[in-house]
């Protein structure tokens, strides 16, 4: 079994809500603040937990106490803040465990990422100003101590098994270092993004979801949307500042995953890969059946991974067909645009699905008429892989078999023997 983790975000997400989600897991203030010391910060705040309520529900509240310092310091005085690369410079002296390391340092590329796309210049340029660089610091570091230390597994690409829920999106406006800003702010909308996060409006007209929080969530998250089939086994809850119609605190559930995905530890995962996908379905009896030729052709233009047809019998007894075309969300659109305009249909249904797919690559063979394409599907990791499946590509067979008037099985089967030698 592998351990997981969902972030549940009913008032969005910020940093000290999910430190206070995981020391309400366990987490230890103490661990988080011998570990965060190493950073060289530890004269520049103070961490601490307490159990607050919001709107009667109890949760624990994480406060970054940060120090007032006096200007004879000037290293770090109130006009210096910090850049990316001093900030890289102190996570990697500070010698954390590997993963929180490894995580840390991704979750600062990607704010500085988000941030210099926001004022047009490069990621190593960006400011993060005095008093938001210690917060983000302790915020982003004690978070990936904190889930590195709840021993959440990780995935392939050494990022933890970790889901979130869709964003709500606040509004309003908020006051920050450049003069009020309409929420969500520039940068939490670019992280959304870059990311292709799922959003939607709870009518809060409050800033919900943080840079910091963002950060953290878009760059550690596997995939947004409907919890992952799981056993919840414990459930943390943080508090965040503000009082809310609906209690402001994010949950964070920890469990065990029941999708045979996530069994294996990840140096044996074996693919198939689970991927999300679009499935549209309509069913027609009154199409001319040319047309549906054509639609094919111009489904597949527009992205569709397949399309087909089943017969089946239709009301007053009537013979039609069902149309199903299996796309990715981001081709849907188009896809449904192409069975409104080219078909008779008035409605079509939609469905998101999960399909597990080999892995797979397009390979050459040369034959003594010509070449071949030949897709190559695998299972198990590139050094260890088990072949599962080699097809030679249907249109290069048929158009050497045209080529050279042969029978098209015969083109097939010395492509294939040509693979296999």
């Amino acid at each position: 079994m592998s351990k997981i983790a969902y972030l549940q975000c009913p008032t969005g997400i910020s940093g000290d809500m999910c430190l206070g989600a995981l020391v309400s897991l366990g987490v230890p203030v103490e661990y988080l603040s011998t570990k965060l010391n190493d950073l060289g910060i530890s004269k520049e705040y103070h961490l601490r937990a307490e159990f607050v309520q919001k709107n009667g529900q109890q949760a624990t509240k994480v406060y970054v106490d940060l120090v007032e310092k006096h200007h004879h310091d000037h290293k770090h005085d109130h006009h210096h803040g910090r850049h990316l690369p001093e900030i890289e410079q102190m996570i990697l002296q500070a010698k954390l465990p590997p993963r929180a390391e490894a995580w840390s340092l991704e979750v600062f590329q990607q704010l500085a990422v988000a941030e210099g796309a926001v004022h047009g210049i490069a990621p190593e340029k960006v400011h993060f100003h005095e008093v938001g660089a210690v917060d983000a610091i302790v915020d982003i570091v004690g978070t990936c101590l904190g889930l590195d230390w709840l021993g959440i597994d990780s995935d392939r690409a050494g990022f933890p098994l970790l889901y979130c829920s869709a964003f709500p999106t606040g509004g309003g406006t908020v006051r920050a270092a450049h003069g009020q800003m309409a929420v969500p702010v520039p940068a939490v909308l670019k992280l959304w993004e870059m990311r292709g996060c799922p959003v939607y409006s709870n009518g809060i007209e409050k800033e919900l979801v943080t840079p910091t929080g963002a950060a953290i969530a878009t760059t550690l998250v596997r995939e947004f949307g409907n919890p992952p089939s799981m056993t919840i086994k414990q459930v943390g809850l943080g508090a965040g500042t503000i009082n809310l119609p609906i209690p402001n605190i994010i949950r964070l559930w920890l469990g065990e995953s029941t999708s045979l995905q996530a069994d294996v530890a990840p140096s044996q995962q074996i693919s198939p890969i689970l991927e999300t996908i679009s499935v549209l379905e309509t069913q027609i009896d009154d199409l001319n059946p040319q047309a549906i030729g054509y639609v094919f052709e111009a489904l597949f233009a527009a992205g569709a991974v397949d399309v087909f047809t089943q017969p089946i019998g239709m009301k007053k007894s009537r013979p039609g067909i069902l149309l199903t075309v299996i796309c990715h969300l981001d081709n849907l659109l188009k896809c449904e645009a192409i069975l409104f305009r080219e078909t008779s249909t008035l409605g079509i249904r939609r469905t998101t699905q999960q399909r597990a797919i080999l892995q797979r690559e397009i390979q050459q063979v040369e034959t003594k008429y010509g070449n071949v394409r030949i897709k190559v599907a695998w299972q198990g990791e590139l050094q260890d892989k088990f072949i599962t499946n080699v097809q030679p590509e249907y249109e290069d067979c048929a158009e050497l078999a045209r080529q050279h008037n042969l029978p098209w099985r015969e083109i097939h089967r010395l492509a294939l023997q040509s693979w296999y030698s």
